[in-house]
């Protein structure tokens, strides 16, 4: 322990850091867990206050995202970053001092890392790391969100978009309903998830966000709503709400 590295866990996903915190405790000769953030607000300042000799850091996260905060730093530490995208080019990753995990992070990968990190020890040149936090910061444009985790006592379930008919939020959390008609609870917001749902979802109701591939009809409803009959086994039927009711004319191309 004396000479593990200090460490810190950035992910907006619970399960994600529960997951990390549970695989480095393996490796407690080599990381030296310190503190966790859930946002790039509150990491910025656990850096500033506990100057960490290694970070894992989450890549897409709402609000600040992983290549804002490192661009706040005054120091900056090791890096590993974690994704939920295998899309990144390797090759900007052959650098001495930064790595990157696809989540959900494997243990024989992060056997890798510590490799790695036992390899090198010295810091980031400041200049060549924003060189390419600013070629991955490209490639993060075009990735998009592809499932969703969903934790279920100790054990990480991942369900494809493809397979989600509908979010739905209640006064505490969010319902993931899939095609099957199973429902989930994510730990994520509406708002959280509809910053980062690609294209394919829509909201049409402050507490409803639908798969727009598993649209069989819609039909007019009093009051400018509307009713949505899903293709999936139960043919659910969702009603839209009068403030979405502008965007979903647009997306219907109606006047």
């Amino acid at each position: 322990m004396e000479n593990a590295m200090r460490t810190l866990i950035i992910d907006d996903e619970s399960p994600a850091r529960q997951r990390l915190k549970e695989l480095l405790t393996t490796y407690s000769d080599t990381f030296q867990l310190v503190g966790e953030a859930e946002n790039g607000r509150k990491a910025l300042e656990l850096i500033n206050k506990l100057d960490p000799d290694l970070i894992f850091l989450d890549i897409q996260m709402p609000g600040m995202t992983g290549f804002d905060l490192i661009r706040q730093l005054d120091k900056i530490p090791t890096i590993v970053f974690c994704t939920a995208y295998d899309q990144y080019s390797l090759d900007a990753f052959e650098t001495n001092s930064i790595d990157y995990l696809v989540k959900p992070v494997k243990a024989e990968r992060l056997e890798k890392t510590i490799e790695k990190l036992k390899r090198f020890s010295v810091k980031s040149n400041p200049n060549e790391l924003m060189r390419i936090l600013e070629k991955l910061n490209g490639q993060s444009e075009q990735q998009e969100m592809s499932s969703i985790t969903i934790k279920k006592g100790n054990r990480l379930i991942f369900i494809k978009l493809e397979d989600v008919s509908y979010f739905q939020a209640d006064e505490r959390y969010v319902k993931v309903v899939t095609v099957q008609g199973d429902e989930n609870i994510s730990e994520k917001s509406l708002k959280e998830l509809e910053e980062r749902l690609p294209g394919s979802f829509m909201r049409i109701h402050r507490s409803i966000i639908i798969n727009k591939n598993l649209i069989r009809e819609i039909q007019s409803y009093f009051n400018s709503k509307y009713v949505f009959i899903l293709n999936d086994n139960k043919k659910t039927k969702l009603f839209s709400s009068r403030s979405y009711h502008t965007q979903i004319k647009k997306w219907l191309d109606i006047k």
